[in-house]
């Protein structure tokens, strides 16, 4: 088993073959495209992003780089924020706020032709949906929502529920999971610090944009495995009770996606809450994916 050793102490060698990288999504390519360019340029073998946004949309895209690529269904499920331009095609009623507090809630949606999942009617929960400010035939709306949903969609269904017909202009996406817009690097940024690095040794600059990929895993519950038990679970064994040192696990019911950690806060694993991890024997978690 190669240890990586405490997530703030790696070299930038370890640290880009495990990181993540907060990236602000330029306009124009796709997001799969960014993934690829991060790749390329850290001199990894693999990347992948957070979350599809279709080229003209721009903001917040976790990538994971390297071997956290296994880690990426973290983020499936994940909240989305997006600031969204609602172009209204008349004035906007007097009653817009109360017609946003109306969506609410669980909406139905199909997903567009050109989409990359198959067309049939789901839901999907609108967690917060805001006015931020407002023109005449313009609002610039704050949108919260369950990940999957399509915000040209609902732009679209707000302006029938307004009677006036709508459509989205510019989206830009402010949160994915526990990655927000207040973190942002740009490629500019990630190019700048391997440059430097690579130049002068000097690998500050390419730690304030590239974390460790633990911080992807932050919202999780979680165990602390003996080293023991982690070198068991890097040969594909699951996670038994006697292996487990600590549980943050916070409520965490049967079957729930759950990271492993050693002591030293290096990941070990990602796996299903399948015991209790008090008890003397057992499987407490079946493995999804091996991250060492």
């Amino acid at each position: 088993m190669q240890e990586r050793g405490p997530p703030d102490d790696r070299d930038p060698e370890t640290l880009l073959e495990f990181g993540v990288v907060n990236l602000d999504k330029p306009p124009g390519p796709s997001a799969h495209q960014v993934a690829a360019w991060v790749r390329d340029m850290a001199g990894v073998e693999r990347a992948a992003h957070a979350g599809t946004l279709d080229p003209k949309v721009t903001g917040c895209l976790p990538i994971l780089t390297g071997t956290a690529t296994r880690a990426a269904q973290v983020f499936d499920d994940s909240r989305k924020g997006y600031v969204a331009v609602l172009d209204v095609h008349g004035r906007i009623p007097s009653d817009f706020e109360e017609t946003l507090s109306t969506f609410e809630t669980d909406l139905y949606q199909k997903p567009p032709r050109k989409s990359a999942v198959v067309r049939r009617l789901r839901t999907r929960e609108i967690h917060r949906l805001e006015s931020i400010e407002r023109e005449e035939r313009r609002a610039l709306i704050d949108v919260e929502c369950e990940s999957g949903t399509y915000v040209r969609k609902l732009c679209h269904d707000l302006g029938l529920a307004l009677g006036t017909g709508a459509h989205m202009g510019d989206l830009r996406r402010t949160k994915t999971g526990g990655f927000d817009d207040t973190t942002l690097s740009t490629m500019e940024d990630l190019a700048d610090g391997l440059a430097f690095w690579r130049e002068s040794g000097d690998a500050a600059l390419l730690r304030s944009v590239v974390s460790p990929a633990e911080r992807a895993l932050e919202g999780l519950p979680s165990l602390t495995v003996a080293p023991s038990a982690a070198r068991e679970i890097a040969e594909g064994a699951p996670v038994y009770a006697p292996g487990v040192i600590d549980a943050g696990l916070g409520g965490a019911e049967t079957g729930e996606l759950v990271a492993c950690y050693t002591p030293d806060g290096a990941a070990v694993c990602l796996g299903h809450l399948a015991g209790d991890p008090n008890s003397e024997a057992g499987c407490v978690v079946e493995l999804e994916r091996v991250l060492i």
